[in-house]
């Protein structure tokens, strides 16, 4: 079984909601990105969202952004991304989600990539440039099996577009909880419980939520209603400001471990 599904199976049967943590892949380089999703596993997170770095990240906020650029600069690529979830999956089977975008798939070759990254050991792709539709007309899209395709729902997807793309969902749904791109918000969209409702209206895989989810208290409201919390500039933003530090990891428990917490402590509320 796919190792996303297997964790959602786990969480279900457990009562719990998992805990999706985003880092830019390379960020500070890739072998502090390894330490990292080292350390995320023993933490307890449930799933890992690699950022492949791209120069144009249409969908990321500034920090994200910046995260990306840091990479690229510390000399990250995809085939390198590639290596290092190989890398990972030799002492871990923490479920792997590359979160990237089409045009650093299609210069290295979307049938390669899609070959490599299975057998690398990734479980998921969420592509933010790539509509159904595209996935549907394209062969070469829809023959990888092994793999799963997230997709994403935002608060202005429309109802019968909800019902299309939830139809044709994998692994999980990632419901973009606020308009606009990635970052730290203060508070919770005010319609989350109403969002949630109607995709689950068609949903027939979990549904996570994400997009501004900086806070233990956040992560704990959130998880109390969805399958799962992503979190990500908030992480992020730590990595940018410890990542010359030797103790980057340590530094970067005070802020995963709380959301963790939280994200367990939720499971009491359903």
């Amino acid at each position: 079984m796919n190792r996303i599904d297997a964790t959602f199976n786990r969480l279900r049967a457990e009562g719990q909601s998992a805990f999706v943590a985003y880092i830019a892949a390379g960020d500070p380089n890739l072998e502090a990105t390894f330490h990292i999703v080292e350390a995320m596993e023993k933490w307890g997170v449930d799933i890992v969202e690699l950022g492949v770095p791209f120069s144009d990240p249409m969908a990321d906020g500034t920090v994200n952004q910046q995260a990306a650029e840091r990479a690229l600069h510390a000399g990250a690529t995809v085939p390198g991304v590639l290596d290092l979830v190989r890398r990972i999956r030799q002492n871990s089977s923490i479920p792997i989600v590359l979160y990237n975008y089409m045009n650093p798939i299609y210069t290295y070759g979307f049938s390669r990539f899609l070959n490599d990254a299975r057998d690398a050991g990734v479980d998921g792709l969420l592509l933010l440039d790539l509509p159904p539709e595209e996935q549907d007309a394209n062969e070469e899209l829809r023959a990888a099996t092994d793999l799963r395709f997230i997709r994403l729902i935002a608060p202005t997807t429309p109802e019968e577009r909800i019902a299309r793309i939830a139809a044709r969902a994998e692994g999980f749904i990632y419901y973009v909880s606020r308009e606009g791109v990635t970052g730290e918000r203060s508070d919770i969209a005010a319609d989350l419980d109403s969002q949630l409702a109607l995709i689950r209206r068609f949903a027939k895989v979990p549904v996570v939520v994400g997009f501004g989810v900086s806070k233990p208290e956040q992560a704990f409201a959130i998880a109390a209603k969805a399958d799962g919390v992503v979190v990500g500039s908030a992480i992020v933003r730590q990595i940018a400001a410890h990542g010359a530090s030797p103790d980057l990891v340590e530094k970067l428990a005070d802020t995963v471990c709380p959301l963790v917490e939280a994200t367990r402590q939720a499971a009491a509320t359903k």
